[in-house]
């Protein structure tokens, strides 16, 4: 087997939706035994936990968007999951149908509420967790 350059595995990894990126992700920690979280994040963790749990449970970082249902406007949601997502149609449609879904896993706050902001725009019921 010929051993890919990084430009080429970044090419394949653009060709990848977000679910199949992230079993790759998760694959990959499992067979090398690694984790591909941020070690600022475990830095940034541990004062909060010797602060009290409160703040660090007030000052969350990170959100998953979950599709709770599409509404009346079906084919709009669908069209903004594939806007905020690399999903093909099918996927995007799949996803929709079968909601109450997690559409975004671990993304900021910021990117958290303009999704939510953008499905709820289309019609879209949005939860952030």
């Amino acid at each position: 087997m010929a051993k890919l350059s990084t430009e080429e595995l970044l090419e394949q990894f653009e060709g990848m939706t977000l679910l199949e990126l992230a079993d790759f992700v998760k694959q990959f920690e499992e067979k090398f035994d690694v984790t591909a979280a941020a070690p600022a994040a475990v830095a940034v963790a541990a004062p909060g936990a010797a602060g009290g749990g409160e703040a660090a449970e007030e000052e969350k970082d990170e959100f998953d968007v979950v599709l709770e249902s599409a509404g009346d406007k079906k084919i709009q949601v669908i069209k903004e999951v594939r806007g905020l997502t690399s999903l093909g149609l099918k996927e995007a449609k799949d996803l929709v149908d079968n909601a109450p879904k997690p559409l975004l896993e671990g993304v900021n706050k910021e990117a958290a509420e303009k999704a939510k902001a953008a499905l709820e725009g289309a019609g879209a019921t949005v939860t952030l967790k």
